[in-house]
């Protein structure tokens, strides 16, 4: 990846440049301090007085000039004013055009300061984040808690745009005033009978959102499908490249998430009992349910390195395979065959396209609307999670077609194979498959390695001695210390991949693979623990998986609106571990008798703190992964999903394994490795955080 410092200066707005912070110098300045206390020669006292000293100077260069352009654009808008009004009395066509021509103008140039706000908020956070990391201090707390409330606090204006708020209601409120002018004058702040259609109010929106806190849970949400997001803006007079969009297209792969989380869940409730009709015991259910996580450890890869080359071709692939695979579940009954079962779900897994899932939104997706096709997809694999039992709980019924039989255990297998079958013939007709053969040569190296160039095996030819000092000093912009050459390529094997993972992700990981292992284990075994020790029926069963899956939206939502705003991260992240860990606490059976209450509370704490641990978890794990991981084939998003593959099959192998020393002892037995997992990532992340704070 190009050096951050070399991209915000190329994406700098040329006449503007001498007002931006100046982010090349700060960090010279950070890199100086260090090697002055290292040899003694300053204290961290002084340090700290020293560079507060330089941000405040340097956030006020920006804050005058922001204020300077505001006043620009509210001369403009009421001199615009004046000629509306005129108007009013003798409206004419072309001099309306002319207005709203004008007040677009004027949006443009608003536009071009909400990037340049934008662009100056990514370097004061950067350079904070750098500082900390670099001394081993949480002086962003200090910095930003002293600065922001203050009554003559500037900080306001770089992190909440104070003002600029009104410029954008006048623009807003001028153009649909001016839009048409058919007779209707309803204000914007009436219900308006058709909205605003116009370009220049949908990208100061969008703008606007970026910078605002209304967009926090969408934003935490998004984190969870750990597709990496560009970090700096467009500037206003770069092209900005929609044809790679295709509405339809991005459903069609919503809609693949959502089933392939169906198919996953909702042979759970039942996978017990089908095994029991086979011959075999109730716990062989873990392999059934797991063999889908299997074939998936290695389908994430070659659907991920196919994703380089095409989108449809892999969605119809995974089609057909899970078509297959579901109707050989379904007729394993008939043919009395568990080979057939196993193979039935291997075959599901090996039509898992979640990474080309991932892949499409990163790549396809327009910056403007990715984060919410990011949280899109998150929502769709909660909701498929949540159909899948309930569905299951629906398909309560027994007949024979010829020689077909359609009951409990195969009636999932038979609808799926269905859903596929519609679905592929509606992808066949609908799915535009995205040109890749758009872009122009870039023009710079900067633009090569952007575009993807040296994932090709293109080069560029030149780098200037200045980009190349900046790249040897800071390949990533984030204080690593990495060969400039290395840090330009994206990883080319999963073994690369994992060389770029620092102590603190290769913890979040470890975090990860804990809490799939633990909502695993409870998922998998819960028909065959309310059985023997509550005798609930399939449709119990479904009922209470499909409620667990209910709860994700909303723990989602109050987590990512409410207590990320209250807490750090990591103090969300150690409570949660905790929680999960006091779940898993009371769900063993000790001397006294099992409850049903004692199963679904303990149950639901685990579940529920589980879900906080994963989008905190992810939301820092998108943060911190190496940008080199943010595309390629062997991605942060591609590892993130190993980590949790493995944890299942491990889970449901843990599940059959333990089903030989009885039903009695299966709830102790599969329960103490997800206690011992959680102890260890709780350790794990106190021993990291404390290291480096």
């Amino acid at each position: 990846m190009v050096a951050f410092g070399k991209k915000l200066k190329e994406r700098q707005i040329q006449e503007w440049q001498g007002f931006y912070l100046n982010y090349k110098l700060m960090k010279k300045r950070v890199k100086q301090y260090a090697q002055q206390m290292e040899i003694g020669t300053q204290d961290r006292r002084h340090v700290l007085k020293d560079f507060s000293r330089m941000l405040d100077n340097q956030i006020e260069k920006t804050v005058l000039f922001i204020l300077e352009q505001q006043g620009q654009l509210a001369s403009r808008l009421t001199n615009l004013r004046e000629q509306h009004d005129a108007l009013k009395e003798t409206p004419e066509i072309s001099q309306i055009t002319e207005l709203r021509e004008a007040y677009r103008a004027v949006g443009q140039d608003l536009l071009k300061l909400l990037y340049f706000v934008e662009m100056n908020a990514i370097g004061l956070r950067k350079i904070l984040k750098k500082f900390d990391k670099r001394f081993h201090y949480r002086f962003t707390d200090y910095y930003v808690k002293t600065r922001a409330n203050h009554p003559y606090s500037q900080l306001q204006q770089v992190f909440k745009h104070v003002g600029l708020g009104a410029v954008v209601g006048a623009i807003s409120r001028n153009l649909h005033e001016l839009q048409d002018r058919q007779g209707s004058y309803l204000s914007i702040y009436d219900p308006p009978a058709l909205p605003l259609q116009d370009p220049v109010v949908d990208s100061i929106k969008a703008a606007v959102d970026r910078l605002s806190h209304s967009t926090n849970f969408l934003n935490f949400l998004a984190q969870h499908a750990l597709i990496m997001q560009e970090e700096l803006p467009a500037p206003t007079d770069e092209r900005i490249e929609d044809e790679r969009y295709h509405f339809m297209s991005l459903l069609l792969n919503l809609a693949n998430t959502f089933l392939y989380m169906v198919n996953t869940y909702i042979i759970v409730p039942t996978a017990d009992d089908y095994s029991m009709s086979l011959g075999a015991a109730a716990t062989v259910c873990g392999i059934v349910i797991g063999a889908m996580a299997v074939a998936q450890v290695f389908s994430s890869v070659y659907f991920s390195a196919w994703s380089n080359r095409s989108y449809f071709r892999p969605l119809v692939f995974s089609s057909i395979v899970l078509f297959v695979g579901n109707a050989m579940y379904a007729l394993a009954y008939d043919m009395n065959s568990l080979t057939v079962l196993i193979l039935g779900r291997l075959f599901c897994g090996l039509g898992s396209a979640r990474a080309v899932n991932r892949r499409y939104i990163s790549d396809c997706v327009p910056l403007k609307i990715r984060m919410q096709a990011s949280a899109g997809f998150v929502s769709a694999s909660a909701l498929g999670m949540a159909c899948g039992p309930a569905l299951a709980g629906i398909l309560q019924t027994n007949f024979k077609i010829y020689k077909l039989t359609f009951n409990a255990a195969t009636l999932p297998g038979w609808v799926m194979a269905v859903a596929w079958l519609v679905y592929l013939v509606w992808l066949w007709i609908s799915f535009k498959e995205p040109s890749r053969d758009m872009e122009e040569p870039p023009a710079s190296s900067s633009e090569a390695l952007e575009n993807g160039a040296l994932e090709e095996g293109k080069q560029p030819l030149l780098i200037t001695s200045e980009e190349k000092q900046e790249d040897d000093e800071d390949p990533e912009g984030d204080g690593s210390e990495e060969a400039p050459e290395e840090s330009r390529q994206p990883a080319t094997s999963i073994v690369s991949a994992y060389r770029l993972l620092t102590p603190s992700v290769k913890v979040q990981l470890l975090i990860y693979f804990m809490l799939k292992y633990a909502m695993e284990i409870l998922l998998s075994e819960s028909s065959v623990i309310t059985t023997y020790y509550f005798s609930w029926s399939t449709s119990t069963v479904s009922i209470f998986l499909a409620c667990l899956g209910l709860t994700v939206l909303p723990v989602n939502i109050v987590v990512g609106s409410y207590i990320s705003n209250m807490f750090e991260d990591r103090q969300i992240l150690l409570a949660s571990e905790i929680m999960v860990c006091i779940g898993i606490l009371l769900s063993f059976h000790m001397i006294i008798p099992y409850t049903i209450p004692q199963y679904v509370c303990s149950g639901l704490i685990m579940f529920v703190s589980a879900e906080v641990l994963e989008g905190v978890n992810l939301s820092l794990l998108s943060r911190v992964m190496s940008s080199r991981l943010s595309r390629g084939t062997y991605n942060g998003g591609l590892l993130s999903t190993e980590a949790g593959t493995i944890a299942r099959v491990i889970a449901d192998a843990t599940i059959t394994l333990a089903g030989y020393l009885g039903e009695s002892r299966l709830l102790n037995i599969t329960l103490l490795p997800s206690f011992l997992i959680c102890v260890a990532s709780i350790v794990a992340t106190c021993l990291t955080y404390n290291s480096l704070y």
